[in-house]
């Protein structure tokens, strides 16, 4: 199997980094330790059980579910990222599309449990997401997800490091804006008009801030490789902290 080539942020940039693959290597240890929680709170046993992953990306969250016991849908809007998924797959079944999250092509009530990541930052119909996410969900269903509060500390990491400071920039300019930054409350708001409960939100952040910079602007330069990023960022929950940055939660799906 060929090794995934990394997708440029724009002709301009000094290093070829994808940042979406880099969020998501940052990202999988606190979502699979996350998911563990939800899955014990619900007493939802993996085995036997269908997930769908929104906002895939290369795979590797929608890779997990697999070795956990799911059989995994993976969804994404980019021909170029599920390309890249189904090349790294390496027989592990998933089932790959290309869709957008605001228009699942996918039956009514067919999982059991919904993630969705790298989406509810990014999309301007984030109401459309999740009535999309509550109709594939069966009754009793669990939708998790993680995102971006909307705060001083997430408009200067994400609006100013991530996409626009030259030395730690990984995203294309205008991915992320601060009107589609949510907070855990209006996030609430909006599960409850999907007809999603919602059940715990669990902040998320680097184990040392200084790590996560050095870590950013050594991919930027070149200097580190996507691989090496995971360890040297460390990702850690915190449960009864509030959310300066990033956080996880999940609701269910009400019958």
């Amino acid at each position: 199997m060929s090794a995934a080539p990394h997708i440029a942020l724009d002709s301009a940039g000094p290093a070829a980094v994808d940042g979406r693959h880099i969020r998501a290597l940052t990202f999988q240890s606190v979502r699979m330790e996350y998911l563990r929680h939800v899955l014990s709170e619900l007493s939802l046993a993996a085995a036997d059980s269908r997930a769908l992953v929104v906002g895939s990306g290369r795979g590797l969250l929608a890779r997990g579910l697999t070795q956990l016991g799911f059989e995994v849908v993976a969804t994404d809007p980019s021909p170029a990222a599920t390309a890249l998924a189904l090349d790294a797959d390496d027989g592990l079944g998933v089932t790959y599309q290309t869709t957008p999250a605001e228009e699942l092509d996918l039956p009514d009530g067919s999982f059991d449990l919904v993630y969705c990541a790298d989406t509810l930052e990014i999309t301007e119909r984030p109401d459309a997401v999740l009535a999309q996410a509550a109709r594939v969900l069966r009754p009793g269903g669990a939708f998790v997800y993680d995102t971006v509060n909307r705060t001083p500390a997430s408009r200067l990491v994400y609006l100013g490091a991530f996409q626009t400071f030259p030395s730690t920039r990984i995203m294309p300019r205008g991915r992320y804006a601060a009107h589609r930054l949510r907070r855990p409350v209006e996030l609430a708001e909006s599960l409850d008009r999907a007809g999603l409960s919602a059940q715990d939100v669990s902040a998320f952040k680097p184990r040392n801030v200084r790590s996560l910079v050095r870590a950013t602007r050594g991919r930027r330069r070149g200097t580190l490789t996507d691989d090496q990023l995971p360890a040297l960022v460390d990702m850690v929950l915190e449960p009864e902290g509030s959310p300066v940055v990033t956080y996880l939660g999940y609701a269910v799906h009400r019958a």
